[in-house]
């Protein structure tokens, strides 16, 4: 989420399904949710997503697939995604996103784990990266 509250960098999430790409929202086509500001690209994205926002809304409230299946939250790239059984997955870089769409599901699934035993709810990767030393000891 930027500072100003827009979640995923301002870009449009209903786009990634629609129109199979990375597309930046307009504050006039705003919705909010979860304790987010979400923007699209259209009046229709906006309207798709607030009758339905959990199949739209990225995995991982954005955060960075790999970093998570690494035991960390970290900030995503929107540019860098991919959609797998139906949920849109960020990433930080486009190396990191290859490398986990080569072989996604393991990916994720590590990501799911940590997601779990954080609760979503670290504050910054220095927090869940003390939180995952924590749970190898």
């Amino acid at each position: 989420m930027r500072e100003d509250g827009v979640a995923i960098q301002g870009y449009d999430t209903v786009a990634y399904f629609t129109d199979g790409r990375a597309m930046r929202g307009k504050p006039e086509f705003e919705h909010v949710w979860n304790g987010s500001t979400w923007w699209f690209a259209t009046a229709e994205h906006r309207d798709l997503f607030a009758r339905d926002p959990e199949r739209y809304a990225p995995r991982f409230g954005g955060y960075c697939t790999g970093g998570l299946s690494l035991g960390y939250k970290m900030v995503a790239d929107p540019e860098n995604w991919y959609i797998v059984d139906g949920q849109l997955h960020l990433h930080h870089s486009q190396e990191g996103r290859d490398k986990a769409f080569a072989d996604p599901k393991p990916v994720i699934a590590k990501a799911e784990e940590t997601w779990q035993r954080l609760g979503g709810t670290a504050e910054s990767p220095e927090e869940a990266a003390d939180a995952a030393q924590q749970a190898r000891r």
